[in-house]
């Protein structure tokens, strides 16, 4: 049941082609639901963000995003339509079960189906579907028919290539509702997340082999495009830095990571250095030993003086002792001496 659910995020986080922007939605149905793992559910991405949610549990479509600015009519409307696929899925789980010789057990429906506008307009759409996590069919847009895996699928390709009027209204969709959808998510990403320029934090960490790791993590920023490097006196050490890849927060915006290894006992300076486009000038973030230092020097005046305390109190102490025996022996004596004092304390005398 766990593969299902990773299957998703990996189509969802695959990278779309470059300067290309896309629109998915992924439906997962099973035969037989429990705690954590509803009926049916559906989750919506905007490249690889995503940005809405349903489930047969909360009964409802919710947005995963700020920047969605449609009205309680969108959700609505939304809902009703997942609630529709929901009594679908139900229906043909049972249909596919037939064709498949199956009396009962865990089965699973999967769709995918989106569409993507390339760098150079081009369109793109897709609707695939899966049963038990095998392929089943799928939509071929530049032909304008559906096309049939295994031979259980065949009964549906025949009813469904015969219907017209749905091969008009799936052309019709991918070429121009679907689009329509992406270019006005993309419009109200963009209004929200216009100037969203990077931040950037430095740290340290100390390896077995007497070396340390410098970590630069540049994050909050958008759009995805950045450079990261680390500077050494100044100089660029781009065969030295190792970048992660950038990926999103979200939120909407990006992050990434840029590490290196250097000797800290060398006096060379260190800087994590980005460039952004809502950057005016590059962020520059330097690597600083002195904070280290100043952490060592406070420790080592806390140590200095709980000792001094832990002195001071133990003097007490023995003070105390000492003065509390010398009484009591004093108190013996005077009883032997008429009351004749000859000692004093010597933790009151100067």
């Amino acid at each position: 049941m766990a593969a299902l659910f990773v299957l998703v995020a990996v189509l969802a986080l695959a990278e779309a082609n470059p300067g290309s922007h896309r629109m998915r939605y992924f439906y997962t149905a099973v035969s037989e639901p429990g705690p954590g793992l509803p009926e049916f559910g559906t989750v919506g991405y905007v490249d690889d963000q995503l940005f809405v949610h349903y489930d047969s549990e909360i009964k409802k479509t919710l947005p995963r995003v700020d920047w969605m600015k449609e009205g309680p009519e969108y959700w609505d409307r939304e809902t009703q339509k997942f609630q529709g696929w929901q009594e679908r899925f139900r229906v043909d789980l049972g249909t596919l079960r037939g064709r498949y010789n199956q009396t009962g057990g865990f089965h699973t429906i999967q769709v995918m189906y989106g569409c993507e506008l390339g760098k150079d307009n081009s369109i793109r759409g897709y609707e695939q579907y899966a049963y038990d996590g095998g392929d089943f069919i799928s939509y071929d847009l530049s032909r304008q028919t559906w096309v049939a895996v295994p031979a259980e699928a065949q009964i549906t390709q025949r009813k469904w290539n015969a219907d017209r009027a749905l091969l008009q209204q799936r052309r019709d969709y991918y070429e121009g509702i679907c689009i329509q959808w992406l270019q006005k998510y993309l419009q109200y990403r963009k209004e929200a997340l216009q100037s969203k320029p990077p931040m950037a934090q430095v740290s340290d960490r100390s390896s077995r082999d007497g070396l340390a790791t410098l970590s630069c993590r540049v994050h909050g920023f958008y759009p995805k495009d950045v450079t990261v490097v680390w500077l050494k006196n100044g100089e660029p050490q781009t065969q030295e830095t190792s970048r992660s890849g950038v990926v999103p927060s979200g939120d909407g915006t990006y992050q990434t990571w840029a590490t290196i290894e250097i000797d800290p006992s060398s006096n060379h300076n260190y800087t994590c250095h980005v460039e952004h486009v809502s950057l005016g000038a590059d962020l520059r973030v330097a690597w600083d030993k002195k904070p280290e230092s100043n952490l060592m020097l406070i420790v080592g005046i806390v140590i200095a003086v709980v000792l001094v305390l832990v002195a001071a109190g133990a003097a007490v102490f023995f003070c105390r002792r000492q003065g509390a025996g010398y009484k009591a022996a004093s108190t013996r004596d005077s009883s032997n001496s008429s009351g004749s004092n000859h000692g004093s304390d010597p933790c009151v005398k100067a």
